[in-house]
């Protein structure tokens, strides 16, 4: 399956962790790069790093957050298991991934 599809077995109840993860570290994943790093946000403590599917699902993001549509936006491709093997690891605070 691919990693949309891996999310969506998921958020059905129907999917297997090991294999969302598994798809992440295959997939390119564009993230949104701001003031030179990449762009982040946090919730409940959690720090999150911005990375999407596909084009089309980081221009939703870029109306929800009230960002202009014309503007141009800088990103990554980037692998996921990139960003869980050097970008998380890399990052200040507590780590909670195994």
């Amino acid at each position: 399956m691919s990693l949309r599809e891996e999310i969506a077995a998921m958020r059905g109840g129907d999917g297997h962790p090991g294999h969302l993860v598994g798809e992440f570290r295959r997939t390119a994943l564009l993230a949104p790069i701001s003031d030179g790093g990449l762009m982040s946000g946090d919730q409940g403590g959690v720090r999150w790093i911005y990375a999407f599917t596909d084009e089309e699902a980081l221009g939703r993001f870029v109306l929800r957050r009230g960002i202009d549509p014309a503007a141009e936006l800088e990103y990554l491709s980037v692998l996921g298991a990139r960003l869980l093997d050097a970008v998380i690891p890399s990052l200040d605070g507590p780590k909670a991934w195994p």
